[in-house]
């Protein structure tokens, strides 16, 4: 009887053994928690459209957790937007001017600006243009009764656009001719339907795909500031970590070779 008791008392401890054995290998590692969805809202200059386009679509594939959303225009619209509370993580400027006034207003944060790349400045015609212009100084003569132009005030390539024409003399011969146009893209549209004779965009707008317009003449050296496209991280943002991330992108060899294959060229 003593023995039987024992054994019942074995049974049950192996029983139990068993079962605690049992429920620590039911403890296994749980995976991760999926990365959270995150938002990242873009102000950027509207003559970078094209090749930011093609790097949402690369991102995505990369960062399938982060969507990209753009905001595209004249800088200096931009930057109005941005101080009057628009919702943005990130500002590409087509000049330092606008980043200098956000960063004046401590709207941006100062440790993640960077130039991130330039461009250049030509005169462009219709595709079937026959008037034969060569240079900024053909823009003078009668044939030419419409220059199209971005606004000098808000677009930063109607700022540069005024700066050729100061230098060269041409401003005050050819300003009444001027077609003012509220971003670089709508210039491209006045010249590519022949609305104008002539307009004054960005190299990476003119061979941008379907622009429908050829280019005339390239500003001189020094005719114009340099063409720089400053970034920054807003310092009213949300997800710094993603917006770091993004802007190591840019710069970074594939966004260097996109940017690169819409004309632009990448700030040393």
């Amino acid at each position: 009887m003593k023995k039987q008791a024992l054994s019942i008392v074995a049974g049950l401890l192996a029983a139990a053994l068993l079962a605690a054995g049992c429920g620590g290998g039911a403890k296994q590692a749980q995976p991760a928690p999926a990365a959270q969805p995150v938002e990242l809202n873009i102000s950027a200059a509207v003559s970078m459209k094209d090749a930011l386009t093609e790097i949402q679509a690369n991102y995505q594939k990369k960062s399938p957790n982060v969507k990209l959303v753009y905001n595209l225009g004249a800088s200096g619209a931009l930057q109005k937007q941005i101080e009057q509370g628009a919702p943005a993580d990130i500002f590409i400027s087509a000049a330092p001017k606008q980043m200098n006034e956000l960063d004046a207003k401590n709207l941006i944060n100062k440790a993640t600006r960077k130039n991130l790349v330039e461009n250049k400045l030509v005169l462009v015609v219709p595709e079937n243009s026959t008037l034969g212009l060569s240079k900024f100084e053909d823009i003078t003569a009668a044939k030419v009764q419409k220059l199209a132009m971005g606004e000098t005030a808000t677009v930063p390539a109607g700022q540069y656009g005024q700066q050729v024409l100061q230098k060269l003399g041409l401003w005050d011969k050819v300003k009444d001719k001027a077609v003012f146009a509220k971003d670089v893209r709508t210039v491209l549209t006045y010249v590519s339907t022949g609305n104008v004779e002539a307009g004054i965009v960005y190299k990476t707008d003119a061979v941008s795909p379907g622009a429908k317009v050829k280019i005339a003449a390239t500003a001189p050296e020094g005719s114009h500031e340099p063409i720089v496209y400053p970034i920054a991280i807003l310092s009213g943002t949300k997800q710094g970590k993603a917006a770091e991330e993004f802007l190591a992108y840019l710069a970074g060899p594939e966004g260097k070779a996109v940017f690169e294959k819409h004309g632009f060229t990448m700030s040393k």
